[in-house]
């Protein structure tokens, strides 16, 4: 039903039967220009978070400059993504525009994260000669985790793998334990001046916002193979502690030979 609409609209359009199968073409390129370029500014996203980390530990004299270009390069994706959406959706079957909605979706995320490691290698070429040894290392497993979400999620975005996915947001969750590592550390242990805490809290902060990014992007994923989203199924699939807890006392009241 869905092709014979699709094909009706744009036999409409055209003069004759080649006409037909040119707009077709043109639509199908159009959707795998937009598809490429989502995933340009997955490996964008990824250069970006590598070059803020090498502003941190000072391995590269031009890496916070490289991070500047990432950043321009993710925001001129995003506008050309919007320019060439706008045509390309209205030749679509309803599936082909959830499709090209979940990169439109994805590119403002991964754009997004591109800002903040920007904000982050700006921030950390400032202040990296005065943050503690131990900061610096926590710091460093954030970017690495977060590397690596943006990488299974280029992939998972390529492939359409939904495990690929929960494992994006299981992932995501060890960037908030450090991050609130560092919380504990700067507040309730005094680590250092306040100046410096504030520094060392607002890098972590944008690592962590990074990753909520990046999590968007395995949501995503999940909406555009199964139709949900991806926290009700990770709800389905991984339930929390307490439902756990109260399925547990469930079965306890029901196994009981003194039920009321």
């Amino acid at each position: 039903m869905l092709f014979q609409s699709f094909h009706t609209r744009l036999t409409r359009s055209c003069d004759n039967e080649q006409g037909f199968w040119a707009v077709l073409q043109e639509s199908n390129d159009s959707r795998r220009a937009i598809f490429e370029l989502t995933l340009d500014a997955h490996l964008l996203a990824r250069s970006a978070i590598k070059g803020a980390a090498e502003v941190l530990i000072g391995t590269s004299n031009g890496a916070a400059e490289a991070v500047n270009e990432v950043e321009k390069r993710l925001d001129e994706l995003d506008h050309t993504l919007d320019e060439q959406v706008a045509d390309a959706i209205s030749h679509t079957t309803p599936p082909e525009a959830r499709e090209l909605l979940a990169c439109i979706k994805a590119m403002v995320d991964l754009e997004r994260v591109g800002d903040l490691a920007q904000s982050f290698a700006a921030r950390a070429a400032a202040v990296r000669e005065r943050i503690s040894t131990e900061d610096v290392g926590i710091l460093l497993k954030m970017c690495v985790a977060l590397e690596a979400m943006l990488r299974d999620a280029s992939e998972a975005f390529a492939s359409r793998n939904v495990e690929l996915a929960f494992g994006i947001i299981r992932a995501d969750a060890e960037l908030d334990r450090l991050r609130n590592l560092m919380v504990f550390r700067h507040t309730e242990q005094a680590a250092s001046d306040v100046r410096e805490s504030f520094h060392v809290l607002a890098l972590a902060q944008s690592l962590e916002r990074a990753g909520d990014h990046a999590k968007n992007v395995a949501e995503e994923v999940c909406h555009l193979v199964s139709g949900h989203s991806l926290r009700h199924m990770a709800r389905q699939k991984n339930p929390s502690l307490e439902q756990m807890y109260l399925d547990h006392l469930f079965q306890q009241y029901a196994a009981s030979p003194e039920k009321h």
